[in-house]
């Protein structure tokens, strides 16, 4: 799995870079069309424009991490999706799936003040990690230590014989 993230990681940071370069020369190129044009109303969309173009990259980044665990957070919160939750978003060696667990258990809290500190301490050093090592790498990274975590959870259950459901990277 790690290969892959980082196989891919490699191959879409090369890509976001040839497009970047291309929406340079495209940008460079209707300048001039943007003073003859409209501007947009809509004063709540602005702002969001606005906040967002003031986070940095590695906060950019993490936002979209920190939605995704938002997100299972509140499948948490509906009784209809127990069952899947449980099956695929928490990590036990005695399951029946066992792969994609790995990686979903990794955006799985069941706890706000879990999830809460987690994506704290993801917010505040993902300017200077992305900064090193850009955003595709950085996710690579992030998925990687999610699927390494469950993996040694797994072998440590293995070895203690407890064979409870876990979750989180």
């Amino acid at each position: 799995f790690t290969g892959s993230a980082f196989g891919s990681a490699a191959i879409w940071q090369y890509e976001s870079l040839k497009s970047r370069v291309q929406t340079y020369f495209e940008e460079a190129r209707a300048d001039w069309m943007d003073k003859m044009r409209p501007q947009k109303r809509g004063d709540f969309r602005k702002q969001v424009n606005i906040w967002w173009n003031n986070l940095t990259e590695g906060q950019r980044t993490v936002t979209g991490i920190i939605a995704a665990n938002v997100f299972v957070f509140c499948l948490w919160r509906l009784p209809g999706m127990r069952r899947i939750m449980f099956t695929y978003f928490t990590s036990n060696p005695s399951s029946r799936a066992l792969c994609s667990p790995m990686l979903l258990s990794t955006f799985s809290h069941f706890s706000l003040f879990h999830m809460a500190a987690n994506m704290y301490v993801l917010w505040s050093f993902s300017s200077s990690i992305v900064s090193l090592l850009g955003c595709e790498q950085f996710i690579a990274v992030y998925l990687s230590a999610g699927v390494i975590s469950t993996f040694v959870s797994y072998v440590a259950k293995m070895a203690t014989g407890r064979f409870e459901p876990s979750l989180g990277a």
